[in-house]
């Protein structure tokens, strides 16, 4: 082989290795910081039917809402949060309603929402995913009351 042909080699395996060592940052960063989503696109992303409408009056709890959400098992078994017309933000960051100490959990993994009378469950662009009653979650789905949230390790109950 000649020389020249080394030395492009070389260089091309280089910047395959840079390409890679910048991938790598980027997943950590989004993982540590959340991912950035332009407002516009994420709109355009999601359903109309799945929007988060304004705030406009109190929703009275009907029968057959979900009520709260409560983790099911390990050692913060029992910790949870009241559906409210809030978001429930659920991960590891310190801004979450429901924080997990969970290695498979990214900083802001799902959350639940409600929408025209109804919760539903969405997966924030989590690395390892968020499961509803052993389904994966790609796109926003409707809660119901007995279904179960797995996110890592940890499995959440929805009860009324």
């Amino acid at each position: 082989m000649s020389e020249l042909t080394l030395t492009l080699i070389k260089l091309g395996f280089l910047a395959l290795l840079w390409m890679f060592v910048l991938a790598v940052l980027s997943v950590i960063r989004s993982d540590l910081f959340g991912a950035k989503v332009d407002s516009r696109a994420a709109a355009a992303a999601v359903p109309a039917a799945a929007r988060t409408p304004k705030p406009a009056k109190p929703v009275k709890k009907r029968k057959g809402l979900p009520g709260s959400v409560t983790i099911a098992d390990g050692p913060q078994a029992g910790v949870g949060a009241t559906l409210v017309e809030e978001p429930v933000v659920i991960g590891r960051g310190s801004d979450c309603q429901i924080r997990l100490d969970d290695d498979y959990s990214s900083t802001r993994h799902s959350r639940l929402f409600l929408s025209e009378g109804q919760w539903w469950v969405e997966d924030l662009g989590s690395t390892n995913g968020t499961y509803l009653d052993g389904q994966r979650v790609t796109r926003p789905v409707p809660a119901e009351i007995g279904g179960s949230i797995r996110i890592g390790r940890t499995t959440l109950n929805i009860a009324k």
